[in-house]
C-alpha cells in the first residue's frame, strides 16, 4: 500500500476501480488544521484529468504498470505500429493514446509502451531526440548575446523555437518532455 504522504510525480495506483498516475502534487500545511496532499491525476485508461486532495494518512494499492521498450516502425492513418524488440511482434496503438510529444518521434526510433493489464495507455518517447532542421530563417552570425529565438520546422513536422544563430539543414538535440531546443548535435 501507498500513503498518499509518499505521492509522487508518475507513481500510479489504483482507487475506486480506477488505475491513476499523478501528473502534480504538493503537500500541503496550512497554518490551522491538518496537512493535505493537494494533487492532479490522470486516469491511465480514459486519460481524464482530475484534481483531488487526500489525506496524507490515505492508503492505496499500487497499480503495476509494463512499461516496454518497443520500436516504432509507421503509422497508417490513425494506427501507429510499434515493434517488441525480443519477440519481433507488431503491435499498433491508436493515435488516440499517444501524447503530444510523440510528434518528435520519427520511425526506428525507441519507446516506452505503457500498459495496466495487457491494456496499452501511453507512449513515453525518448527523453532525447537529435532531428534536423528542414525550414527556418537565415541564422545570422554573431546573434547570440540576446535569448531571441525564431521559429524551425524539424523533419518530423513539429515546429519548435530555436535560437537565432541556427540554420536550416543543421541537426539539433530536442527535450521531448518540454519541447525545447537544448543544442546543436
Amino acid at each position: 500500500m501507498i500513503s498518499a504522504g509518499e505521492f509522487r510525480n508518475g507513481v500510479t495506483f489504483e482507487m475506486d476501480g480506477n488505475v491513476f498516475s499523478i501528473i502534480e502534487f504538493q503537500h500541503v500545511k496550512p497554518g490551522k488544521g491538518a496537512a493535505f496532499v493537494r494533487t492532479k491525476l490522470k486516469n491511465v485508461i480514459t486519460g481524464s484529468v482530475i484534481e483531488k486532495t487526500f489525506n496524507p494518512n490515505d492508503k492505496y494499492p499500487p497499480a503495476y504498470v509494463e512499461r516496454k521498450t518497443m520500436q516504432y516502425l509507421y503509422n497508417d492513418g490513425n494506427l501507429y505500429y510499434f515493434m517488441d524488440n525480443e519477440t519481433y511482434e507488431q503491435l499498433p496503438i491508436n493515435k488516440n493514446v499517444l501524447s503530444d510529444n510523440f510528434k518528435f518521434v520519427q520511425e526506428n526510433m525507441e519507446c516506452k509502451v505503457l500498459s495496466h493489464k495487457g491494456n496499452v495507455f501511453g507512449v513515453e518517447p525518448p527523453f532525447f531526440v537529435e532531428l534536423k532542421i528542414v525550414e527556418t530563417d537565415p541564422g545570422f552570425k554573431g546573434d547570440t548575446a540576446t535569448n531571441a529565438t525564431k521559429p524551425a520546422i524539424l523533419e518530423t513536422g513539429a515546429q519548435i523555437r530555436v535560437p537565432l544563430f541556427i540554420d536550416q539543414d543543421e541537426v539539433i538535440r530536442v527535450d521531448t518532455r518540454t519541447g525545447e531546443y537544448m543544442e546543436r548535435a
